[in-house]
């Protein structure tokens, strides 16, 4: 089993303490997830973290639907979380969310590893590009919800973390 790599990072200009409460309410993800993935959750609210929570949700890919369920392996608040999919369409995906205080704001992290069946195909033409949609579309939802990064001192470590990263590892 090939596994693959996705990053992302994202420095809001708000403290941890209003970013960590949004990124951990389950049922925000589907204010963070594309119109066109037609996403909702089922699992009834309030979901409440901790390890062991389970979240079932459908959604519809390539307008297959498709029902997803993930469990909360890490819950590290306000530093870290991780989910990893226990049903879905990929063979493995575990997805790390982990914030820094830095710049006076907040870097997000996200950190996915993941491996889908026929890896060879399926990776180039359909997953890897709607990975990169989906966290496009994230960075735009994020920077509307908390404010944009500001225009800084390019030599100030914030400034070059503003924004969104993605890191082609894999």
């Amino acid at each position: 089993m090939l596994i693959r790599e996705f990053h992302a990072d994202q420095w809001l200009p708000r403290p941890m303490d209003e970013v960590f409460p949004f990124f951990g309410d389950a049922g925000n993800l589907q204010q963070l997830t594309p119109s066109w993935l037609r996403f909702k959750i089922l699992t009834p609210r309030p979901i409440e973290m901790r390890p062991g929570a389970l979240i079932d949700y459908r959604l519809r890919v390539h307008g297959f639907p498709l029902r997803w369920q993930s469990e909360i392996t890490a819950w590290e608040p306000p530093f870290r979380f991780v989910d990893e999919q226990r049903r879905g369409p990929y063979r493995l995906w575990v997805h790390e969310h982990s914030f820094q205080s830095i710049g006076g704001g907040s870097l997000c992290r996200d950190a996915e590893s993941y491996a889908v069946p026929f890896d060879i195909l399926m990776h180039r033409l359909f997953v890897r590009p709607d990975i990169e949609r989906i966290f496009a579309f994230r960075r735009c939802v994020l920077a509307a919800r908390f404010g944009p990064a500001p225009i800084a001192n390019p030599s100030h470590e914030a400034a070059k973390t503003a924004g969104f990263f993605p890191r082609l590892d894999s």
